[in-house]
């Protein structure tokens, strides 16, 4: 099973270094296109390889800053759940401040 640490050491002898994290940033932002691609043409297969190159690329821009993308997770659930919640009627929602 692949881990954080796996995926980062494998894209690292794969790609070479990052030099600037917002470039990670920028290919997730292009892989979520492909993925919103995908979902509109309800690619069930293609859904879940665009879902997994914009979490692995996500892994690798947390791994920059020394952040644990489980860690971080868990961290964020726990403020969410804390919180009072408004929903949108569409599957999402905002918090009540």
């Amino acid at each position: 099973m692949e881990t954080q640490t796996t995926i980062c050491d494998w894209a690292e002898k794969t790609f070479g270094p990052v030099k600037n994290a917002n470039d990670l940033l920028k290919r997730a932002m292009l892989e979520t296109t492909e993925l919103s691609e995908a979902i509109a043409e309800n690619n069930i297969k293609e859904i879940g390889k665009e879902t997994a190159d914009v979490v692995i690329l996500l892994y690798r821009l947390l791994d920059q800053y020394g952040l644990d993308m489980n860690k971080e997770i868990n961290e964020k659930m726990a403020i969410n759940r804390a919180r009072k919640w408004k929903s949108k009627g569409d599957g999402t929602g905002s918090h009540i401040k």
